[in-house]
């Protein structure tokens, strides 16, 4: 059951009562539940009694930057906010139609052919429960190399999970950057599209969600895709019609995943963080 306080902040912003709840997957850092309200709508809520500042704010102008994107992807609707919670429409799921995966990544395209003119983005955000930075850089390689790679590099030998040498061996990686990324406009990214963050609707359309969007290169989100699986190739066909890639994208994948390696290396430790110091050393 979740908190007394949130039931009555959301009936108050609804003005309807909640009549039942259960409880749902919501991730690893946030309790989550299905409310079922008097008019018998049904809603999607995620709480948490100690939030990082601003978590469940960024997470829905996350959304709502890729609600404005010109795509048929579900994305939920914010219907009621808080510090402590963030409450969304209800997506039903489904086990998807025979086009679905090809359609995903048909949309997929359309929403990094959404851009802007540097990239990052006018604020800073959440991957997991780590804080993004997103300030902006007019080029792909100093983003990737000062928002990206360094922070998280940081953090971890700090913390005693990543070596110390990994300072000097980054600095070295970053030097090749500009002769290993294509060149290409900031595209409108999901930033964190593992299998666990997108399903198919009852309807068998693609919903994305649980977002850590920024303006970045196209191939990130299509590396990620790759580095725990869960995407069919009929997905990655839809996409590579719509919206082809430089060749030679399989091996840049392992230097986009360098990321949500470091990512998840400063989260949970462990083998995360070998796989984290290989890559980088591989590229010394």
């Amino acid at each position: 059951m979740f908190p007394e306080n949130i039931q009555t902040s959301i009936e108050s912003q609804l003005d309807e009562g909640i009549v039942s709840e259960e409880s749902v997957h919501g991730g690893d850092i946030n309790q989550a539940q299905k409310l079922t309200f008097d008019s018998e709508s049904i809603a999607f809520l995620k709480w948490n009694e100690n939030p990082h500042e601003n978590m469940f704010e960024t997470e829905a102008k996350g959304l709502e930057l890729l609600r404005s994107a010109d795509t048929n992807l579900i994305i939920p609707k914010t219907l009621a906010i808080s510090e402590n919670y963030l409450l969304l429409e209800w997506i039903e799921e489904g086990g998807g139609m025979p086009d679905s995966s090809y359609e995903f990544g048909v949309e997929l395209s359309k929403l990094h052919k959404k851009s802007h003119s540097a990239f990052g983005l006018d604020h800073d955000n959440f991957i997991g429960r780590l804080k993004q930075s997103n300030t902006n850089h007019s080029n792909w390689p100093d983003f990737f190399a000062l928002e990206r790679i360094e922070p998280q590099v940081k953090i971890g030998v700090e913390s005693g999970k990543l070596t110390r040498s990994l300072l000097r061996d980054v600095h070295h990686l970053y030097k090749k950057l500009g002769s290993i990324f294509p060149r290409e406009k900031p595209a409108l990214l999901h930033g964190d599209l593992w299998s666990g963050n997108f399903m198919f609707s009852s309807s068998g359309v693609a919903s994305i969600y649980d977002p850590a969007v920024y303006f970045g290169h196209r191939e990130m989100d299509l590396a990620m895709t790759r580095l725990f699986g869960g995407f069919s190739a009929d997905f990655y066909k839809g996409y590579h019609e719509q919206f082809p890639l430089e060749p030679g994208f399989e091996e840049r994948a392992t230097l986009y995943n360098l990321y949500p390696l470091l990512v998840h290396a400063n989260l949970f430790g462990g083998n995360y963080c070998r796989q984290a110091e290989n890559i980088i050393k591989s590229h010394v």
